[in-house]
């Protein structure tokens, strides 16, 4: 899971980057059957986005009444949300996670690619609602950013580690990187990630930034960096995907979880909420993050 750093701009830029991106038809991940709260149909919100319709619970559960749950997404990031390159179907941990609360809550699930930047720059700058409805990215709770946006339970508690080529022999944890100074280390700009970068060496002379963290993974396969800071989670995506390639070494850097991300007041944390703690609570939290993070 990706360790985001929220850079908050001003929203009319926000705008303007997101301007580009468009609402794309995706896979919705594996199918939940949908039951309406307390045995009755809510009034029916389909085609409206659920931001903007009456969230209420009866009897402790929640009816959306079919509204359109908008998750933005980069699908760039391994396995939370990506192209499968076979099918070249959006999939991953978060299609199947929003699949399964919009079953239980009775909301259709809409994904939104959009770039990292535009994602964070809207939630934080009071245009979420309109445009978004949840941010599904990986994205680190901290209290900077809290600030800005509403983040739901924590779904995952994850660890930044060094991800290493297959064959790596030099070093075998972040004390002896750190003494070689010809290593360098390949990391998203913008992230935790990449502030844990800078504090564990020091200084950015090292840091070797990407937009993504796929391309940076390909930079270290392909011998341009020699690690590549990244959360444990996300890296066990690229081992299982990549096990003759890449492994994870050494001790956890950080420790940090993960939530969805909402804009300031939406109402829509509750039923998330609610509905993460029944899925741990029955362990399907735990069946969805071992199809996609467990390697063996």
């Amino acid at each position: 899971m990706k360790m985001r750093k929220l850079m908050f701009v001003m929203a009319t830029i926000a705008l303007l980057v997101l301007a580009g991106c468009a609402p794309v038809a995706q896979q919705s991940g594996e199918a939940a059957p949908a039951a309406p709260a307390a045995g009755e149909a809510a009034a029916s919100n389909e085609g409206k986005p659920c931001s903007q319709v009456e969230v209420a619970a009866k009897d402790g559960a929640y009816d959306l009444g079919g509204c359109s749950m908008r998750i933005a997404v980069e699908n760039a990031y391994q396995p939370f949300n990506f192209i499968d390159p076979d099918s070249k179907e959006a999939v991953g941990f978060d299609y199947d996670i929003f699949a399964e609360i919009c079953g239980r809550v009775n909301c259709k699930p809409e994904y939104i690619e959009t770039s990292w930047d535009a994602m964070v720059a809207i939630m934080g700058g009071g245009g979420a609602m309109e445009t978004f409805d949840v941010g599904a990215d990986g994205i680190t709770i901290t209290e900077e950013r809290a600030q800005h946006v509403d983040f739901s339970i924590p779904y995952i508690s994850s660890k930044q580690m060094l991800l290493v080529r297959a064959d790596e022999s030099r070093f075998a944890n972040a004390a002896d990187f750190v003494a070689n100074a010809e290593l360098k280390i390949g990391t998203q700009i913008g992230t935790t990630n990449y502030d844990a970068s800078v504090e564990m060496l020091g200084s950015e002379d090292r840091i070797v930034a990407f937009d993504q963290f796929g391309p940076a993974v390909q930079a270290l396969m392909a011998g341009d960096v020699d690690a590549v800071m990244i959360d444990n989670v996300s890296g066990l995506g690229y081992v299982g995907a990549n096990p003759d390639k890449v492994k994870l070494t050494g001790d956890a850097i950080k420790v940090e979880e993960l939530g969805f991300m909402f804009g300031k007041g939406s109402t829509l944390k509750a039923p998330v909420d609610a509905t993460l703690e029944a899925m741990k609570g029955d362990g399907k939290l735990d069946e969805i993050y071992n199809k996609w993070f467990k390697t063996e």
